[in-house]
């Protein structure tokens, strides 16, 4: 498999076998790293990391995957480039391309990673856009594989729950409908899948084994291996909109109930993070201060309860964007051991 060269944009720009070729080569690494025989592959590289939106697990993944791999990286955030303010996008991605191995973003529109991966002439990666989310879906795969034992992907059934009309919400359906599996999104009619995303992943069916299900009825969880859920106010949303949303969506909580729905007593949990299942962040607070509501998309018990496979789905973050690196940068493409 040789994706030297190759941008990192968006699930519908990978074969099936592209996608399975990048979590095997995660679990490689990871491998080689729990085992202290990583080699380094990206001796000499540079790697520019574009920010318009603040994170946690994102960057550090790209820092410490590309430190580990022999990389320099360098930081950009909103106030460290001209990046759409005194430079377009295009002329911006010209320079970077003529200094850096690689260039990963995270922002907004969809359209300006597409048009930085246009111009610049080195890989672009997807960190998050407004539209999708690529990076955080090869880390969830790689965890649901990992607590599986021999199961494929194709095998798994899982309930992505809360507001489905989001990077995260598009992102899940599109990978797991690319991978064979039994998707059902439960949602408000209001927070569902835009038709164009549904008629992409609808595509992606024809040539596997994938059962795509929309609903908005809980019962939907019945018979699935994993609940999925992720925040209900994105950033940057103004908080003139938490009200209504939280609103709509909290009977779509992520609780014990929930769980009990499913039928399922081995029921996991995933969930990409930030998690607003307490009081102790700031959103938190604000939220609470406009809706009296204590925890939010996760009950804390739940969240608590399922914390050792949450916080190995952030883990993964690092092992599969060094997986991207390695596969789009290295100059002799990385094998996977059988």
């Amino acid at each position: 498999m040789n994706l030297h060269g190759r941008h990192f944009l968006k699930e519908l720009d990978f074969t099936a076998a592209e996608w399975q070729y990048l979590i095997e080569l995660a679990r490689e690494l990871k491998r080689e790293r729990a085992t202290g025989m990583e080699r380094q592959r990206l001796i000499g590289k540079s790697i520019a990391l574009i920010f318009e939106k603040t994170s946690t697990r994102t960057r550090c993944a790209f820092e410490v995957g590309a430190h580990e791999q022999g990389a320099y990286t360098t930081y950009l955030d909103p106030t460290s480039s001209q990046l759409g303010h005194k430079e377009s996008v295009a002329d911006t991605a010209r320079v970077l391309g003529r200094m850096f191995h690689g260039i990963e973003y995270r922002g907004f529109g969809q359209q300006r990673v597409e048009e930085l991966a246009a111009y610049a002439g080195v890989p672009v990666w997807n960190g998050l856009t407004d539209e999708w989310h690529p990076t955080q879906m090869l880390a969830d795969q790689l965890t649901m594989l990992e607590h599986s034992p021999g199961k494929t992907l194709a095998d798994i059934k899982l309930a992505y729950v809360g507001d489905a009309r989001s990077n995260v919400g598009n992102s899940v359906l599109i990978s797991g409908a690319l991978m064979g599996m039994e998707v059902r999104i439960i949602s408000p009619a209001e927070l569902q899948p835009s038709p164009q995303v549904l008629d992409a992943a609808t595509r992606l069916t024809g040539d596997n084994t994938a059962e795509l299900h929309i609903s908005d009825d809980l019962e939907a969880v019945s018979g699935v291996d994993f609940i999925y859920t992720d925040v209900w106010v994105s950033m940057g949303e103004p908080k003139e909109l938490w009200r209504e949303r939280l609103e709509l969506l909290r009977p779509y909580q992520v609780n014990a109930a929930l769980l009990r729905r499913s039928g399922n007593p081995d029921i996991k949990v995933l969930h990409c993070l930030p998690a607003y299942h307490d009081l102790d962040t700031e959103i938190g607070r604000q939220l609470h201060a406009e809706t009296g509501m204590n925890e939010f998309e996760i009950a804390h018990d739940v969240f608590e309860r399922h914390a050792d496979i949450i916080f190995a789905q952030a883990e993964n973050r690092m092992h599969t964007i060094k997986a991207v690196m390695v596969a789009t940068l290295e100059d002799v493409p990385p094998s996977v051991s059988e």
